[in-house]
């Protein structure tokens, strides 16, 4: 019977206890909870409203693609300028790829805009970012400066990427082209001293060698 009394006393003393913590701290408390509750539906409204921009990028790209099918060019260029600022990973680099497919912007400062706005405004994985940066130097190739364009293509130069061989490609046919053959060879070289690449890259880089000793 003692214990039966000794138990009930500390179940109201335990239910005492809480509801006079409840007391005290009632407005923290509600505060903690209103505040879990608006974060929860904030990730809600994120989340979906980010699923409707997706949706509404493809549906913009879609339309676009539809433009140039029909021949509507400026039309399209507008419509994919518009989602290259939308700052989305993909639709953004497909906006531009297609703009530079289709040669739909010819203004070399406007396409290096573009270019730098991409790269600035997105958040991408390794070696998306370093296709990018080959893109934009095999465009500025024809009108960059030396300096510019080796300034412009150390991150690739100097680091394991994919697209390691291709930029040293690039550079080498840059040099043969101004007919500085020295600089070429040395670019065409590593491309040789590179592992386990396609064998058509180490084929390329052997016929310039060859036509540069012809030379």
């Amino acid at each position: 019977m003692d214990e039966k009394l000794i138990e009930a006393r500390y179940d109201v003393t335990k239910k005492t206890k809480i509801k006079k913590f409840y007391e005290s701290n009632k407005i923290l408390i509600l505060c903690t909870i209103s505040f879990f509750i608006i974060l929860i539906a904030f990730i809600i409204f994120y989340s979906e409203s980010k699923e409707r921009k997706k949706i509404s990028l493809a549906e913009n790209y879609v339309t676009a693609k539809i433009y140039l099918s029909n021949k509507e060019r400026n039309k399209a260029k507008d419509v994919l300028e518009n989602i290259i600022f939308a700052n989305d990973n993909t639709y953004s680099t497909l906006s531009l790829f297609l703009i530079l497919n289709e040669n739909l912007i010819t203004d070399q400062q406007e396409l290096s805009n573009l270019f730098d706005h991409v790269l600035k405004n997105n958040k991408f994985e390794k070696e998306i970012k370093n296709l990018l940066i080959f893109k934009k130097a095999l465009f500025q190739s024809n009108f960059v400066s030396e300096h510019e364009l080796l300034d412009f293509t150390k991150p690739l130069l100097n680091t394991n990427t994919l697209w390691k061989p291709h930029i040293l490609m690039l550079l080498g046919d840059y040099f043969v082209f101004k007919k500085e053959y020295s600089k070429a060879t040395e670019f065409y070289t590593q491309i040789l001293s590179l592992k386990n690449l396609n064998e058509g890259l180490y084929e390329q880089a052997r016929t310039q060698l060859r036509f540069i000793t012809n030379e």
